[in-house]
């Protein structure tokens, strides 16, 4: 495979209307950090989702949805690696490894598998990964399994009323 020469894309939430943040932590990786080969789809990799844990959010929040996107994936449109909705506005953590909280909903990425599906950029190309909790205003989104991600992400833009962000790199 031949390295593309292309700009770097930008910060695919700066392009969204401006919504106030709150904090997200990862005991898996600082910010702007590589991630850890654990939390790679590669061969030394298990597509281990990494610790997330989000506080200050607004009081108003009635659900959570957790996102994973590369947008320097080749390709006009990124590369979705997770998306997992109706997260109970009680669970403000999510372990290394998660199980999918009850009642939450996980969506069949640009992989086409319904899990987290780790970093696995092509080999000498430095990607970045947006890991952002979206605080909603709505206790579900309403979408079941087979959902399009376009559609959810249509969805989370009316609905997000905060918005925390993580970025994490990784190359091979």
């Amino acid at each position: 495979m031949r390295p593309l020469d292309r700009p770097q894309a930008p910060d695919p939430y700066s392009l969204l209307p401006q919504v106030p943040s709150f904090e997200l932590v990862s005991q898996t990786f600082a910010p702007g950090a590589r991630v850890p080969d654990e939390t790679t789809n590669t061969p030394v990799g298990r597509s281990m989702s990494p610790h997330l844990a989000w506080s200050r959010f607004p009081a108003e929040t009635a659900s959570f949805a957790v996102t994973c996107f590369d947008p320097d994936a080749p390709g006009p449109s990124g590369w979705w690696h997770w998306t997992l909705l109706d997260v109970p506005v009680t669970v403000t953590e999510l372990g290394a490894g998660c199980e999918v909280p009850p009642g939450s909903v996980t969506l069949r990425g640009d992989d086409g598998v319904a899990a987290y599906v780790g970093a696995a950029p092509p080999p000498g190309e430095e990607h970045r990964y947006f890991y952002a909790v979206h605080a909603l205003d709505v206790p579900t989104m309403g979408m079941g399994p087979d959902a399009m991600l376009g559609a959810s992400n249509m969805m989370l833009v009316f609905h997000t009323i905060a918005r925390a962000g993580l970025v994490g790199t990784f190359q091979r």
